[in-house]
């Protein structure tokens, strides 16, 4: 039960990382390798949340939320896995040729209210909402979270099986651009959905890493069109970290209102041109 506990905290505080700005704590997923040649290659992947890009100096991702799809749309064993105090590691067998998703998707409700001078506050699934009691409680606020962090590996030539959107959430849909096929000096262009709908207007952060050996974080802003299309200029190879957050009226559960955020982080690999 303890460590179930521990897990449950730990996943309810990467949903109140979820959407935070570009300077605080970023969510990130990074392969030893994100294009490969050859016969059943190894990758290593380390997930973290930290301050610096892409150096582990704050939490752990959880490693049992985080999943890997193969190039045929089904599920890959992660394989030799750790959650550490700061980073988890894990290795995967790329049997297959194709693109492979690692990704984590955190999804739950965040409530808070008051109780005389005191904040009190609830975290957990839609499911539990009802059972917890909350309606009516004085000042209740509640959120709804949805966000997904995600890299891409590919073994040989690229493919989009295991990258297809679900329709739900905040996603990367792919239009003239692979994630593994960006080349330094060259531009990309993607596009961004919102529950299976183009995600207009919506900025999108971009940052590369090493940025603790910077004087300015040196972030790159985009917004998206009508089609939810964005585009962007990789000046220098390396890898590269990317975030966009939408926030609006979500409706109401048990007849309570709620606001809705979701959240898209993605890295990638930028190679010499």
């Amino acid at each position: 039960m303890k460590n179930i506990t521990k897990h449950i905290l730990g996943v309810s505080a990467l949903l109140a990382l979820a959407s935070q700005p570009v300077h605080a704590h970023r969510f990130w997923i990074i392969p030893s390798a994100s294009v490969l040649s050859g016969d059943n290659q190894w990758v290593t992947v380390d997930a973290a949340i930290s301050n610096s890009l892409f150096f582990a100096d704050h939490v752990a991702a959880p490693l049992a939320a985080l999943t890997v799809t193969g190039p045929d749309g089904s599920p890959v064993e992660i394989q030799n896995g750790k959650e550490g105090k700061v980073r988890t590691t894990f290795d995967i067998e790329l049997t297959k040729p194709g693109s492979y998703r690692i990704a984590t998707i955190r999804e739950g409700l965040a409530a808070s209210w008051k109780e005389g001078e005191e904040t009190k506050r609830w975290r957990g699934p839609v499911k539990d909402f009802a059972a917890a009691g909350l309606k009516g409680k004085p000042e209740l606020k509640v959120f709804e979270n949805l966000s997904r962090t995600e890299t891409v590996v590919t073994s040989g030539a690229p493919s989009t099986d295991a990258l297809k959107p679900t329709g739900k959430g905040l996603e990367l849909v792919i239009g003239k651009n692979h994630p593994n096929d960006l080349v330094a000096g060259e531009k990309a262009s993607f596009i961004l959905h919102l529950n299976g709908k183009p995600a207009a207007n919506c900025k999108v952060t971009v940052v590369k890493g090493d940025d603790r050996y910077r004087d300015a974080v040196g972030e790159i802003e985009v917004t998206t069109d009508a089609a939810g299309v964005f585009e962007v200029s990789w000046a220098e190879a390396g890898r590269y970290w990317l975030n966009a957050t939408v926030e609006g009226e979500g409706g109401e559960i048990e007849g309570v209102p709620f606001s809705r955020r979701a959240s898209y982080t993605a890295t990638f690999e930028v190679l010499p041109g």
